[in-house]
């Protein structure tokens, strides 16, 4: 089944049995049960099953998962095997705390490019990463060819730099703002609203009390 198919749950899912099959070959672990498995990462074995089924045969009845061979699968799947370079737009209080930690538990994504408009910090070196003006966005990610962005300006200047984003080649934004994007289909938005998944968070907790 090719990748357009695959529902967005399970890709979401992807990058959670990797890291966790990653750890286990590292340990030296050979081979892994979808039991085990569920157990682990907390999700269903019938769930795992299913997630597995979209690419094929990847374990054997009554033998289990070989991790090794995952772990190669998935790192080529999930783009593992090459780094993916990020732009940061945006430098306030949530840009600031996404820069310092900069995908650090990843060895395959780094936040390559920063972009700001307060002068105390454009031209300079954050937490290792340059930061430019905002209106050097189009030309620097052309130049360093990024097509993943994460947007985190004020709501009102949002949908003018998803649109300079797009226009320059973007193809991915993770977006912090709470504003709902405009793109054309080819370009992915993973929408990041904090406030909801607590408030989902909080609806739970009250429900489990009643």
């Amino acid at each position: 089944m090719s990748g357009s198919a695959i529902p967005k749950a399970t890709a979401k899912r992807l990058p959670l049995y990797y890291r966790y099959l990653s750890f286990l070959a590292e340990s030296g672990t050979g081979r892994i049960s979808s039991t085990e498995l569920a157990e682990a990462v907390k999700v269903d074995s019938a769930t795992i099953r299913r997630d597995f089924s979209y690419f094929g045969a990847l374990g054997k009845r009554g033998y289990g998962y070989d991790v090794g061979a995952l772990v190669e699968f998935f790192k080529k799947t999930l783009s593992q095997d090459h780094l993916t370079n990020v732009a940061l737009v945006g430098l306030g209080a949530m840009g600031h705390a996404l820069l310092q930690y900069n995908f650090r538990a990843s060895s395959n994504i780094r936040i390559s490019a920063a972009f700001a408009t307060d002068a105390k910090v454009i031209g300079t070196i954050q937490s290792g990463v340059p930061v430019y003006s905002m209106s050097e966005l189009s030309k620097q990610l052309e130049d360093q060819q990024i097509q993943i962005a994460i947007l985190t300006v004020d709501d009102e200047n949002a949908q003018d730099f998803a649109d300079q984003l797009v226009g320059a080649g973007v193809r991915g934004i993770m977006n912090f703002t709470s504003v709902r994007l405009t793109v054309p289909k080819n370009v992915h938005v993973q929408n990041i609203d904090l406030a909801t998944e607590l408030q989902t968070i909080i609806y739970f907790l009250d429900s489990s009390n009643k």
